[in-house]
């Protein structure tokens, strides 16, 4: 399968580099790239201008901060026209309790990752805001009971 991106293996060093360490310096990326630091401030604002790179956040200790609960909801919608996707898309994108949501095929329409502070906050979400929400038909839930891996999101070899 091609690549999107026309990148070479300077660009893929910095982008494995920047995924385990966002906040490395521009110096300190460049030396383990083995670039000197202007060319690579330049390869890392191309990449950021291209989109390779959408952006930078910080990745929170969410029981650290009282966020206890890690769930996943499987969604099915009553029906799948592309208004009706799109509307369920923009409620999602505005529950707070959702943190990341997908379209999916199979079974679900959408799977939501909700992180809310306890079960009882996520049971409520589920039964007054999710399964009550205009054209929902099925809603299946998953409690995490323990997270095995944390990687960045594309696995660069």
């Amino acid at each position: 399968m091609p690549l999107k991106a026309d990148l070479d293996a300077i660009d893929w060093k910095i982008l494995r580099e920047l995924q385990k360490d966002g906040r490395i310096t521009n110096v300190e990326l460049s030396s383990r790239v083995g670039i000197s630091a202007p060319p690579c401030l330049r390869r890392v604002r191309k990449l950021e201008e291209s989109g390779v790179i959408k952006g930078y956040r910080a990745l929170l200790n969410s029981p650290a901060l009282g966020f206890d609960v890690v769930a996943f909801c499987l969604v099915g919608l009553q029906h799948q026209s592309e208004a009706e996707l799109r509307t369920f898309a923009e409620r999602a994108r505005n529950w707070p309790i959702v943190r990341r949501a997908w379209m999916v095929s199979g079974d679900s329409d959408f799977m939501l990752h909700c992180v809310a502070t306890d079960l009882g906050t996520f049971q409520t979400f589920v039964i007054e805001e999710l399964t009550s929400a205009p054209n929902v038909d099925t809603v299946r839930t998953a409690l995490t009971i323990r997270q095995v891996k944390d990687e960045g999101l594309v696995a660069i070899g």
